[in-house]
C-alpha cells in the first residue's frame, strides 16, 4: 500500500501537495500516514478557502446586482433579493471550485476521492432545485400583486411544485450515491406504492381539493367563509396543499383541513360582498294587549313627527274616503277602518330605515307583521346595510 501511495505521490504535478507533504513527512511518519494527514489538513484548509469564496462571491454578486436592481423598474428583481436567489446562484461557485481541488486533496485514496465527488453532486444537485423553488416562490410573490391571481391559492401550487422537486432530487442523490439508474429508484417505489399512498394521504386529498376549489371557485383568498362545526366565522388568509387557515373575528386562527371542503359544507359570504349590501333581519315583538286604535288626539300628535306627517296625512285621506263610500256608522270605534299603534309603528319604522344612509337603496326592504307567538306579534326589519365588513 505504501509503494502505491508513493508511487501515486510522484505522479502528482500539485506543488502544494509534495511542499505540504514534505512538510509533514519531517515529523516521523511513513509516507501513507503523512499522505493521510496531508489530505486532511489540505481538507480542512479547503473547506476554510471554500467558505471564504462563498463569503465574498455572495457579498460582489449582491453589490453588482443592487446597483443594477436600482435602475431598473421590475419588480421581479426585487423579490429575487427576497427569496435569496443569487445568494443560492452564489454557491455555483465554490462548488465549481471544490470539483477542481478535491482529486488533489484525496489523491492516493481512490474511495475517498470518489465519494467526495459523488458528496459535490449532490450539492450541485441540491443548490440547483433551491435556485428553481426560489425562483417558484419569487415567481407566487410576483403573482400575487396582480388583482387576477390575488385570490387564488397560490401557496398550494407552490407546494405541489415542493414535493415535486423533492421527489425528483431524491431520485437523482439516489442514482448519484448507488451508481444505478434514476428507473430501478423509480421500480423501487412501484413496490412501495400502498405504503406511499398511506403516507401521503392527506396531501393527494389536499391537492386534489385545492384544484377543484380552484376550478369551481368555491373559496377564495380574502373570503368570509362559516363553517360551524370547526368553529371558524372569519376571513380566509391562506389556503395550501393541507389546510386552510382561517383569522375569525375574535383575531383567533382555525386550521381547517383543505379536503373537508369538498366533503363538508360552509357558508360563503362572498356574494354579499360583491352585490355592496349585507343582510339584517331582526324581529321586535309587540304585546299583544297594548295594540289598539288611535285616537284622533293621538294622531295629531303624532304628526308632529316629521317622518310620520306624509304617512298619517295620507293614510287618513284614504280612510276617510273608505268610509264615507261605504257609509260606515262611525258611532260605534268597531265599525269602518281606522289607524292602529301597531301600524302607525311599522309605518315610522319603515320610513326611518328608508331616509337612514346606511341602508342599500336597490335592495328589498320590508318591514312585516308576522302570525303571532307566545312571545307577542313579531314586527320583522328586513334590510340590507351597505357595510359588508
Amino acid at each position: 500500500m505504501q509503494s502505491t501511495a508513493t508511487e501515486l505521490f510522484k505522479d502528482s504535478q500539485s506543488h502544494i501537495y509534495n511542499w505540504t507533504f514534505q512538510w509533514i513527512k519531517q515529523f516521523g511518519l511513513d509516507n501513507q500516514g503523512s499522505h493521510f494527514v496531508n489530505s486532511i489538513l489540505l481538507l480542512l484548509l479547503v473547506v476554510l478557502f471554500l467558505i471564504i469564496i462563498d463569503y465574498f462571491t455572495k457579498r460582489t454578486l449582491l453589490l453588482l446586482t443592487i446597483k443594477a436592481i436600482r435602475r431598473s423598474t421590475n419588480r421581479f428583481d426585487d423579490l429575487l433579493i427576497r427569496n435569496k436567489t443569487l445568494k443560492l446562484v452564489a454557491h455555483f461557485v465554490p462548488i465549481l471550485v471544490a470539483q477542481y481541488i478535491m482529486p488533489i486533496i484525496f489523491m492516493g485514496f481512490p474511495t475517498w476521492k470518489e465519494n467526495s465527488n459523488k458528496v459535490l453532486d449532490i450539492a450541485t444537485t441540491v443548490v440547483s432545485l433551491l435556485i428553481i423553488h426560489s425562483l417558484l416562490k419569487s415567481l407566487r410573490d410576483m403573482l400575487r400583486m396582480k388583482k387576477s391571481f390575488a385570490d387564488k391559492p397560490l401557496e398550494s401550487y407552490l407546494q405541489v411544485c415542493q414535493i415535486i422537486l423533492l421527489f425528483i432530487g431524491g431520485t437523482i442523490c439516489f442514482s448519484i450515491l448507488t451508481g444505478k439508474s434514476p428507473w430501478s429508484f423509480l421500480l423501487s417505489l412501484g413496490a412501495a406504492s400502498a405504503i406511499l399512498m398511506l403516507v401521503f394521504k392527506d396531501t393527494i386529498l389536499g391537492f386534489v381539493a385545492s384544484i377543484q376549489v380552484s376550478a369551481n371557485d368555491s373559496i377564495r383568498v380574502g373570503d368570509w367563509i362559516e363553517m360551524p362545526k370547526y368553529g371558524d366565522d372569519g376571513t380566509v388568509k391562506e389556503i395550501n396543499l393541507n389546510n386552510v387557515k382561517v383569522q375569525n373575528f375574535d383575531k383567533t386562527i382555525t386550521t381547517i383541513p383543505t379536503h373537508t371542503l369538498l366533503s363538508d359544507s360552509f357558508k360563503n359570504y362572498r356574494g354579499m360582498q360583491q352585490s355592496g349590501g349585507r343582510r339584517l333581519k331582526r324581529a321586535i315583538n309587540i304585546k299583544i294587549s297594548t295594540i289598539r286604535f288611535l285616537e284622533n288626539e293621538e294622531i295629531e300628535k303624532l304628526k308632529n313627527i316629521q317622518i310620520l306627517r306624509p304617512y298619517i296625512e295620507e293614510r287618513a285621506r284614504t280612510i276617510d274616503q273608505f268610509n264615507t263610500q261605504q257609509q260606515i256608522d262611525q258611532s260605534s270605534p268597531i265599525n269602518g277602518r281606522k289607524m292602529t299603534n301597531l301600524g302607525m309603528f311599522r309605518a315610522y319604522t319603515l320610513t326611518y330605515l328608508r331616509q337612514n344612509p346606511n341602508i342599500h337603496k336597490t335592495m328589498p326592504l320590508m318591514v312585516r307583521q308576522l302570525a303571532s307567538t307566545e312571545h307577542g306579534v313579531p314586527v320583522e326589519l328586513y334590510f340590507f346595510v351597505n357595510d359588508i365588513r
